[in-house]
């Protein structure tokens, strides 16, 4: 009998702290997105996210949650927004965009932060080096300023008699007029051509900023990388066509209607920034995180746009492409 009451008591107290634990509910993680233009054209990067956390066995609702925050290409909201995601104590903040990981940076210290893509996050203060990024940033960047003298450099191949080109750049995005605009300046120079700022804050502008490009009579428009751009990309191929204007800019851009797209895979840097956001949850802080460069660029040419202006591609820009629009 008391060997029988020994092991039973042996057996009740190893039983005690698993059935405790077992009532505690498991951990769920929350998960910032700050977004800086408008949810419907963040979608699909939304859900390459989902794809690479569920990759990582991760069930959306049962062990993490998304708390959206979004600006809708309206910067001077970001702030605010970077802040109410401080106050929910989320535990990592994900971010697309420069304005976007500039406004978290400065919202917290503390809580980690993905940046799920970032032109030059180096020049643009964002991280000390991508070996050893410091602060509480990680996640992946690009060389903006080379990828967008490399489209000046496609739209020239494209169209040589150009001489003038529109540059359509949000003033309120620190990358646009710091080291990509640099670059394109340089890339005119090398090229012979004359290259015009034209500014949009908001989509209302685009037609005024067409006007002034037509006013000034450019031969083609550059569109620089800008999350408010990037949402809006067919209304401004619209606008490029109705001027008769070749285009260039992200390879969504020529997917929406463009001439000419050449950029990053952006789908797949936020699906990648699930791994980052992985490590942090698991404990690794973001500054032993290196950051990674985006090595995926995708050259697309819409053969539609083209005809409508009646341009012919090149030989040596069609033997380059990876995808041509019909």
């Amino acid at each position: 009998m008391n060997r029988r009451r020994f092991v039973a008591a042996i057996g009740a107290a190893l039983a005690a702290p698993l059935e405790s634990f077992a009532q505690q509910p498991a951990k769920i993680a929350r998960i910032g997105f700050l977004i800086p233009a408008y949810a419907s054209s963040y979608a699909s990067r939304v859900e390459a996210l989902r794809a690479g956390l569920r990759d990582l066995g991760y069930v959306e609702g049962s062990n993490f949650v998304i708390e959206f925050r979004v600006a809708d290409g309206k910067y001077d909201r970001l702030p605010d927004l970077a802040a109410e995601l401080v106050r929910l104590k989320v535990d990592v903040i994900v971010t697309g965009g420069t304005p976007g990981t500039r406004a978290a940076k400065r919202a917290t210290t503390a809580i980690p932060i993905v940046m799920a893509v970032s032109g030059d996050a180096v020049s643009t203060g964002l991280i000390a080096s991508l070996a050893r990024p410091g602060g509480n940033v990680t996640g992946s960047t690009y060389f903006d300023p080379e990828l967008h003298a490399k489209r000046l450099e496609l739209l020239k191949e494209a169209v040589p008699r150009i001489t003038q080109v529109g540059a359509l750049i949000n003033p309120d995005n620190p990358q646009a007029m710091g080291t990509t605009l640099q670059a394109l300046r340089l890339a005119a120079e090398t090229l012979t051509v004359e290259l015009s700022l034209f500014e949009a804050r908001s989509p209302k502008e685009f037609e005024g900023a067409f006007s002034a490009m037509a006013k000034r009579r450019v031969d083609a428009v550059e569109i620089v990388d800008d999350p408010m751009f990037l949402g809006n990309l067919r209304s401004i191929a619209d606008i490029a066509a109705n001027t008769r204007l070749p285009s260039t800019g992200a390879k969504e851009f020529a997917e929406a209607g463009g001439l000419i797209g050449y950029g990053v895979d952006f789908a797949g840097t936020f699906r990648r920034a699930a791994y980052f956001v992985d490590r942090i949850l698991r404990g690794t802080k973001p500054n032993e995180l290196p950051v990674e460069q985006a090595t995926t660029f995708e050259l697309v040419v819409n053969r539609r746009a083209a005809r409508a202006l009646g341009i012919k591609f090149p030989q040596s820009i069609l033997v380059r492409v990876d995808r041509i629009i019909e």
